[in-house]
């Protein structure tokens, strides 16, 4: 799974970047940005950082909507803007997880994708094919600030409830291959939270295989690096390393790979190729755990 080029389906479809353009009209009873949990305000920084990011002339993503949404957000991103090690991690797990994404796409082009604590992510927009489904998951006080500025599009679906309520699986419809992508949220939750979430998907669906960002326990010990993401009041709380450290937390799913967000790094700054081979580099990076529900560990626990 490793590898530097970039997959075809990150180069964007128009067709869905135009979709749903609004006007920010925040309503007078609504969410503000004020109003947000400290958790949910962080999807305002790494929207940020893609759309300062895509507007680059070496950009290896473009990221229309993003870029759209910032320009229209009455918000002070002056933290985001100053936050290199916030910024730089964004990119490059934008970078593999659009790779791996898009290449599942490709191979399940009618397949249904959950995005689970989706925030303001604009995925979608950037490689949806027109025949996927795609249903967006996060707390209401997210949700209700995402329906509001990224209004869901044709075969777009938003539902407001925490990634820890069984209800939301009851409103993901459709079957057949079926991927969840949990990307930004494993680290602000306990690891009780982490093996509730993912059994709803192992009870739930069948055909699943989960891609699941997880931060080191080393940066959840190094509170503060990322000077955005302490201002908000947000917290690492947990962190895992390979998929065996999941244990019991992944009861009902089989290991398809270990990956990480290096080679994302790499190809930002090409000198990281001269230090990503040092363990050390190696274990502190991101993790993406891409795993399936095992049918057979399923029925053998019945």
């Amino acid at each position: 799974m490793r590898g530097t080029a970039k997959h075809p389906a990150v180069c964007g479809r128009e067709e869905l970047r135009s979709a749903g353009a609004v006007e920010w009209k925040p309503a007078s009873k609504g969410k503000t940005m004020g109003d947000l949990r400290d958790v949910s305000k962080t999807m305002l920084l790494t929207l940020y950082a893609r759309a300062n990011y895509s507007k680059g002339e070496k950009a290896l993503f473009r990221d229309a909507k993003a870029e759209e949404v910032v320009d229209r957000l009455d918000y002070d991103f002056a933290a985001a803007s100053k936050d290199f090690a916030m910024s730089s991690g964004t990119i490059a797990r934008t970078l593999v997880f659009d790779e791996l994404v898009g290449g599942f796409i490709v191979e399940h082009p009618e397949a249904i994708v959950v995005n689970i604590g989706s925030g303001l992510d604009t995925r979608f927009y950037r490689i949806g094919n027109g025949a996927i489904g795609w249903y967006n998951v996060d707390l209401p006080d997210a949700m209700e600030v995402r329906n509001e500025i990224l209004p869901p599009v044709q075969r777009e679906h938003n539902i407001a409830a925490s990634a820890m309520d069984p209800s939301w699986a009851n409103r993901v419809g459709g079957g057949g291959d079926m991927l969840f992508v949990i990307e930004g949220l494993t680290m602000y939750l306990e690891a009780g939270d982490v093996a509730q979430m993912l059994s709803i998907i192992r009870d739930s669906f069948d055909n699943a295989l989960v891609m699941m960002e997880t931060t080191s326990p080393f940066w959840v010990s190094k509170q503060g690096v990322e000077k955005s993401v302490q201002e908000t009041g947000s917290k690492f709380t947990w962190g895992c390393d390979s998929f065996e450290d999941l244990g019991e937390l992944a009861k009902g799913f089989a290991r398809v790979a270990d990956d990480d967000i290096l080679r994302g790094m790499e190809q930002l700054y090409p000198a990281y190729r001269l230090i990503d081979w040092i363990p050390f580099v190696k274990k502190a990076a991101e993790k993406i755990l891409v795993f399936r529900k095992d049918e057979n560990a399923t029925s053998r626990s019945k």
